[in-house]
């Protein structure tokens, strides 16, 4: 379910979720890392904006503790913790820890730390949208967020690790690649469903 819609009901109870990508800012020794989940106002691969606010009930209602930490929004790979989720003006700003006694969450530190992972995503249930009926984007207003994860591919492109201990990093062309795959198999889905 990387970076995608899920419509099947999730081992959560969720009905829906959409994955949106998140900008991983910095990854520490022990494991520790900051970004944002969302970034207001910006359009992802699967033409959904989220709105400031989108998560302020979900967030007061579950809290940091409430969200889980997976590996490729696997709900049997949990991978480590999250210390605090908040809305700002930029976006759902997230700090979270890898659990140092978890093999796969040692794994995701090496892979984060080497720029052969370097995505995340996180996972919600929508709760109110609206879609522009000229432009086809669905505006979030309210979501339930339930998981982050760490990902191969998150929805935006643009959505990477900017920088581990220092050194900064950027897409190589089987990342780039693979992007253009994914749009172009994303717009034959939508014009076969037309179709038919």
């Amino acid at each position: 379910m990387t970076a995608s819609r899920a419509s099947a009901r999730s081992p959560m109870g969720v009905d829906t979720c959409k994955f949106a990508s998140l900008a991983l800012k910095g990854l520490n020794r022990d494991g520790s890392f900051s970004g944002y989940a969302s970034v207001f106002g910006e359009v992802d691969l699967g033409k959904d904006r989220v709105e400031p606010g989108a998560f302020r009930k979900s967030l007061g209602e579950r809290g940091a503790s409430g969200v889980r930490m997976l590996f490729q929004h696997d709900p049997s790979e949990p991978i480590g913790a999250w210390k605090t989720i908040r809305e700002d003006h930029r976006g759902l700003y997230v700090e979270g820890q890898l659990a140092d006694g978890v093999a796969r969450a040692r794994e995701v530190h090496q892979l984060l730390k080497n720029a052969a992972l370097d995505g995340l995503s996180i996972g919600f249930r929508t709760v109110r949208a609206k879609t522009d009926a000229t432009s086809g984007v669905r505006r979030i207003l309210e979501a339930d967020l339930w998981e982050i994860s760490v990902v191969t591919f998150p929805m935006l492109p643009s959505a990477r690790v900017q920088n581990v201990k220092n050194a900064r990093w950027f897409r190589d062309r089987e990342t780039e690649l693979v992007r253009h795959i994914r749009r172009a198999a994303r717009q034959l889905m939508t014009e076969t469903f037309k179709q038919g």
